[in-house]
């Protein structure tokens, strides 16, 4: 069983009851025994001074008259006799002659008695206590010589007395009782009141332990648990604060964990890609050169050939290299925003104007009708790498013949620029990849026209720098690149 306060504190209290009970009855049994037979020798004594007192300044005519009858102090109203030994009976109490003499004899043959035992002695009396076989009764016989010379003897009942004692020993022990009884039914109530609040705590507490700082222990009084009650809220909300500043370290950690783990997944797959683009334009300069080296004798026409791959091919090196640290540049910060206001239909017929030959050469028709100014908030040069990204892919994927259009949608809060290309559609599971960096969804296509997969990883940093959307979807004859540009102040 649980070990309660309220347990402890009424087994406490029933230990202390019945030890109290004990000691009262080894009180009443001993104690109380001993206090009534010394008010016995007390009282007795008291008589006898009484008796000194009044019969040694009495005279003959006092004694005679019977003027002293009632005068003794006799507080146990004992039978008194007093006899001189010469003229007889001086005073008694009995007032029927036959039954005094009965007493005076049963008195000494008391007082004879092999069984009287001797509660008190002095120079002037004895205070025995004595068995009267005729009557049946013990007696505390008191018997002395007063100072004139008269023999005095008195007399008191043992039952009256150890009656009196009986009920005050018997109503002491049924207080005590009660007492008990009432104190343990008190201390109970009281425990509960102590113990009470004390469970309060110890829910509240449990309820801490399991991280539940919602909870705050009610305080009620200004004792002193209710000063652990407001320790236990002062250190509930300490410990909320002290587990929020962890899990936010502890997030702030995972979070720059994450983030070189990032830059080193991004590190590596960064030379993986890098190493496989230029392996190829690599080992085509390398053969075309060694081809110029090995064969002296070709014609002018195989030397220009030659000489054109070579070119060529260092060319698409450098072009990925520069899209590679512009992209490296948006990144990682190192090429921060430069936000201005500029109109967006003169941006793109200026991009337009000087992209004339790679539109021609893709034998495509161009559509750019827009007409009515927008003027929107961005970084004008790196919008531009965006949309000369998407213009160069039209180009490249656009049917001969086919149509590239540029449009405008307008909204309350941005313009979002759109191009189309009438051709080939991209595959539904190639369309959430085409941002990610070095991913080409036809990859024989890219290589054909010098495609590295960079492009549309430059157009999705930046549009993140910028926090606008972007994308592409499918249409029935072609497909769709877009991108949002901010028209309020950013």
């Amino acid at each position: 069983m649980k070990s309660s306060i309220r347990a402890k504190i009424t087994l406490m209290v029933v230990f202390f009851s019945v030890f109290i009970l004990i000691g009262t009855w080894i009180i009443c049994n001993y104690v109380i025994a001993g206090v009534f037979i010394w008010n016995v020798k007390t009282n007795l004594k008291s008589t006898y001074d009484s008796c000194n007192e009044l019969f040694s300044e009495a005279s003959d005519s006092d004694l005679r008259n019977g003027t002293l009858v009632g005068q003794v102090d006799n507080p146990l109203e004992c039978v008194i006799l007093i006899l001189d030994d010469k003229s007889g009976m001086i005073y008694t109490t009995i007032s029927d002659k036959g039954r005094m003499m009965d007493s005076l004899t049963t008195m000494i043959k008391s007082l004879q008695s092999p069984d009287s035992k001797v509660v008190f002695e002095s120079g002037k009396y004895m205070i025995n206590r004595n068995h009267d076989e005729v009557v049946g009764a013990d007696f505390y016989d008191l018997v002395g010589m007063l100072d004139n010379g008269f023999i005095v003897i008195l007399r008191s009942p043992v039952t009256r007395i150890e009656l009196t004692m009986h009920v005050v020993t018997k109503v002491f022990i049924y207080v005590g009782l009660a007492m008990v009884v009432i104190g343990s039914g008190f201390m109970l109530l009281l425990s509960n009141m102590i113990a009470a609040p004390i469970k309060r705590l110890s829910y509240f507490a449990k309820r801490m332990t399991k991280l539940d700082f919602e909870v705050k222990v009610p305080v009620k009084s200004k004792d002193e648990i209710g000063e652990l009650g407001e320790s236990m809220n002062e250190m509930s909300a300490q410990l909320e604060t002290t587990i929020s500043e962890l899990k936010a370290a502890n997030a702030k950690l995972q979070k720059d964990i994450d983030k070189k783990q990032e830059v080193d997944d991004m590190r590596k797959d960064f030379l993986s890609h890098v190493s496989h683009e230029l392996k190829t334009p690599i080992a085509l300069i390398q053969g075309y050169a060694e081809g110029l080296k090995d064969t002296p004798d070709q014609t002018p026409e195989d030397r220009e050939f030659y000489t054109d791959v070579i070119i060529d091919e260092a060319g698409k090196m450098n072009s990925l290299v520069q899209k590679l640290l512009t992209l490296n540049e948006i990144e990682f910060g190192e090429n921060p925003l430069k936000i201005e206001r500029f109109e967006l239909v003169e941006f793109v017929t200026d991009i337009l104007n000087s992209s004339k030959i790679l539109i021609e050469d893709a034998q495509a028709e161009l559509v750019f009708t827009e007409k009515q100014p927008a003027y929107v908030w961005a970084d004008e040069y790196m919008i531009e790498e965006v949309f000369t990204n998407y213009l160069t892919n039209a180009t490249h994927y656009v049917k001969p013949g086919g149509v590239i259009k540029i449009w405008f949608e307008r909204y309350e809060e941005c313009v979002r620029v759109l191009v189309y290309d009438e051709g080939p559609q991209i595959a539904e599971e190639d369309i959430d990849k085409l941002f990610i960096k070095f991913y080409k969804a036809d990859k024989a296509r890219t290589r054909e026209y010098g495609g590295s997969g960079v492009g549309l990883s430059i157009v999705a940093a930046t549009m993140d720098a910028h926090g606008k959307a972007y994308g592409c979807y499918n249409v029935e004859s072609g497909c769709v690149f877009y991108f949002d540009l901010d028209s309020r102040p950013m």
